[in-house]
């Protein structure tokens, strides 16, 4: 395996990768990434949508979801979380500020996409009917909550989720085999996912499908049936009270540990 200073180093490389990437092949990248989360994100709704102890069901969903980011590592996309460590090549002044923010912009957008588009699949192919609409109640109810946190902490929420997103990025580049790359990402993925905290490119899908499947006459009855309240599952709570929050806590969470690993493994070094 690659050490912490071996990955430090060679995240350099990959990180001027990132940045030069020309913008439409970024975004396509994007797309993907965002769907291969929100793929992650449906399928471990399903698997606990008949669960009736909460923990239980949680960490059903704990257990599948790093599959998501196995997605991303090993097929090849862009996941913005993940791409907050381009601090890294930037405090080395390999890349620029400008580039790190196109690379955030253009990816964050093009998993924006992708996870809406998933999310619709979902309702719109009456996917999420399964179990007599079950599934749609288990999505709206997840979007209500993200949609019902104060921004205080829905940002807090999302910077401890972005410290261990990258963690398990970093673990994965450690590894040199497509089966250490997984076994690496598995359990700060899944530890981030029962402990309840916020990933905006996962969100993206969780809100989005939330408010697709409460614009559907028999989803919303099944959830008014289950006494989910649906006022703030909107289009601008999405936004407005978490993506807006947890993006900038997934930042924070992700720049810490990239400031972190640079100072300790390569700042001041002449062979890096």
């Amino acid at each position: 395996m690659n050490s912490p200073a071996e990955v430090a180093k060679n995240y350099i490389g990959i990180g001027k990768g990132k940045v030069n990437t020309p913008i439409a092949k970024m975004f396509l990248l994007g797309i993907m990434a965002g769907m291969f989360i929100a793929w992650a994100g449906l399928g471990s709704t399903v698997a606990g949508s008949t669960i009736e102890c909460a923990s239980v069901a949680k960490l059903v969903n704990a257990l599948l979801f790093p599959g998501g980011l196995a997605m991303v590592l090993v097929a090849g996309s862009e996941l913005f979380t993940g791409n907050c460590l381009l601090v890294i090549p930037f405090m080395e002044k390999e890349v620029s500020a400008l580039g790190v923010l196109k690379n955030w912009v253009v990816v964050w957008i093009g998993n924006l996409v992708g996870s809406v588009f998933v999310a619709a699949i979902s309702i719109f192919s009456h996917q999420a009917s399964l179990f007599s609409s079950k599934v749609a109640v288990a999505q709206m109810s997840t979007a209500i909550g993200k949609c019902s946190m104060t921004f205080g902490d829905a940002f807090l929420k999302g910077v401890a989720c972005n410290i261990l997103v990258c963690i398990a990025v970093w673990m994965a580049f450690a590894a040199k085999d497509v089966a250490g790359k997984i076994i690496g990402l598995f359990f700060p993925i899944c530890l981030f996912v029962v402990s309840g905290f916020e990933h905006s490119i996962a969100n993206m899908y969780y809100i989005a499908v939330g408010v697709l499947a409460k614009g559907n006459a028999t989803y919303l009855q099944a959830a008014t049936d289950a006494g989910l309240d649906v006022t703030n599952l909107t289009w601008a709570k999405m936004f407005g009270a978490n993506l807006l929050p947890v993006t900038l806590g997934n930042i924070v969470g992700g720049v810490l540990v990239g400031l972190v690993y640079w100072y300790v493994y390569l700042q001041g070094r002449k062979d890096a």
